[in-house]
């Protein structure tokens, strides 16, 4: 069977993506169009590039996470300097590394561009800050900065997406007829769960959809307590975060909605032990089979 999947961000918790994809593989369901944000984005970018469930666990069990935290040689030398730094770079870590990374592990599997890619088969999820708008590769790129969006690097798309604010540094978009530089980061602030991604006019699907989110259900339905500023500033958070999306998770969706309800993990605790990430992938694979055996299409 052949469906059409959303990622969600979460950071390190998507290690629970990995268990998913296995299930599906067993079950014989194919992603034939893929979409996330932030983490997510880069699931879908992995499943896109024709990557099975094995080789993706195989790459990211020995991969050390904290590779992607990368800085200048002198802030290596000097670890407090990254904070002196951080009013001009916007963000304590890099995030070439994981661009330069991940580049070369869709190279493996000859693929650099979208072009390598069929038209619609991976869509990823970033927020402009510039521009004040949610933006999606390769979709928005000719509308928004002038850029042909066939051959623009899908590694750099899946950069802009896990610019978490603040830790890594933001991608940046030069529009090549304005000049105009859009600040591109970590597309969690604006739509964490691109559900609406792949929906036609009059809510009509061309096949299933599924969405997989990193997070408990009960974050949809439930008010928050604002008693002081602090908490109106984290209401303020959690609202940028979760109402573009929240509109559009209603009863109609919510049963093509797979949870996977984490909290014990930081989604930017890059130093997880080995224990947890097995810990993660068997989290998701025993609720997405526990998913499908009830899931009706």
């Amino acid at each position: 069977m052949k469906i059409d999947g959303v990622f969600s961000g979460g950071g390190v918790k998507a290690f629970a993506f990995l268990g998913a994809f296995q299930a599906f593989e067993e079950k014989n369901i194919q992603f034939e169009r893929v979409a996330g944000t932030s983490a997510g984005a880069l699931l879908a970018t992995f499943i896109a590039a024709g990557y099975t469930a094995k080789e993706m666990k195989d790459i990211f069990l020995e991969l050390p996470l904290d590779n992607f935290l990368d800085q200048s040689k002198w802030s290596s030398m000097i670890p407090f300097l990254k904070w002196l730094t951080l009013y001009n770079t916007m963000g304590l870590y890099r995030g070439n590394y994981f661009e330069d990374w991940l580049n070369e592990k869709l190279q493996d599997k000859g693929l650099t561009s979208f072009s390598d890619l069929p038209a619609e088969k991976l869509k990823i999820v970033a927020a402009d800050l510039t521009l004040n708008r949610v933006v999606v590769f390769p979709d928005d790129l000719m509308k928004n900065y002038h850029i042909e969006p066939s051959y623009f690097p899908i590694a750099r798309a899946v950069r802009s997406s896990i610019s978490i604010p603040y830790f890594f540094r933001p991608s940046k978009i030069i529009n090549p007829l304005t000049r105009q530089r859009s600040i591109i980061v970590d597309g969690m602030i604006l739509s964490n769960f691109p559900l609406w991604l792949f929906e036609r006019g009059n809510n009509k699907r061309e096949r299933p959809i599924l969405g997989m989110q990193l997070t408990d259900p009960a974050q949809y339905y439930y008010n928050q307590k604002i008693k002081n500023s602090i908490d109106m500033l984290k209401a303020v958070i959690g609202t940028m975060r979760k109402a573009y999306d929240t509109r559009y998770i209603e009863e109609n969706v919510a049963k093509d909605i797979l949870f996977f309800p984490i909290d014990d993990v930081s989604a930017t605790d890059f130093n997880i032990s080995l224990k947890k990430k097995h810990e993660l992938m068997e989290l998701g694979y025993q609720r997405t089979l526990q998913f499908l055996s009830k899931w009706s299409i």
